[in-house]
């Protein structure tokens, strides 16, 4: 497995987050039915949550601090990743290499920021204790939430010879995810990310769901 290099070695956030493609589930899952899960609203406090985030995520990439990004990876996809790559060791030596590649690249990040609807869903399954009738009920609830941010970017591309750097524009987006009541969100880049991918990690989310489109182009 290696890194998925993206827009002339990729954005910085998409570097440092690791584009990699999550080993795939063993076999079929069953997912529960819906019926059978008690469901609720996303607050909309929670959902600006999430956004912020996204947004603080992207801050920290364009001042530098890229190891944010590797810090905030969601874990089960980075231990998926480290899996492949023959360990966490071996995974986060490869990541802690990106600030130097975009140097010798000449890449630089200019703008990162969420742009867009968000779209929120429950994932992950498990049991809680509910009052029911006045009895104490074990209930299947979901656990977790799961949001997609859409992002634009601005990477600028500094090649030798030219003097004239090259501004890329794009528009992406961020997984966020985070255990219901503690709005402490870790992320997966949606650059190279694959819809089977992700159900391999949420087996509930929609049949009929569609990731946010990946798109990039040279500002002119």
């Amino acid at each position: 497995m290696k890194l998925t290099l993206w827009a002339s070695l990729g954005t910085a956030l998409a570097l440092s987050c690791g584009i990699i493609q999550a080993e795939k589930p063993a076999g079929p899952q069953a997912a529960p039915a819906e019926s059978e899960v008690l469901a609720e609203s996303m607050p909309p406090q929670v959902l600006a949550s999430a956004v912020a985030a996204v947004a603080k995520l992207g801050d920290e990439v364009i001042l530098g601090r890229y190891q944010m990004a590797v810090e905030r990876m969601n874990p089960i996809w980075k231990e998926r990743a480290a899996k492949r790559m023959g360990g966490m060791e071996a995974l986060e030596a490869q990541l802690a290499t990106v600030p130097a590649q975009m140097v010798k690249q000449g890449i630089s990040m200019i703008s990162f920021k969420p742009q867009g609807a968000p779209r929120s869903y429950e994932v992950s399954p498990g049991t809680k204790v509910v009052k029911q009738n006045g009895v104490d009920v074990e209930k299947l609830v979901f656990t977790k939430w799961l949001v997609l941010v859409p992002t634009v970017r601005k990477i600028r591309i500094l090649r030798e010879g030219n003097p004239k750097p090259i501004v890329i524009e794009g528009i992406g987006y961020q997984v966020a995810i985070s255990d219901k009541g503690k709005n402490d969100w870790t992320f997966i880049d949606g650059a190279g990310l694959q819809l089977n991918d992700l159900r391999g990690l949420f087996i509930t989310l929609p049949q009929n769901l569609e990731l946010p489109p990946v798109k990039q182009y040279e500002s002119r």
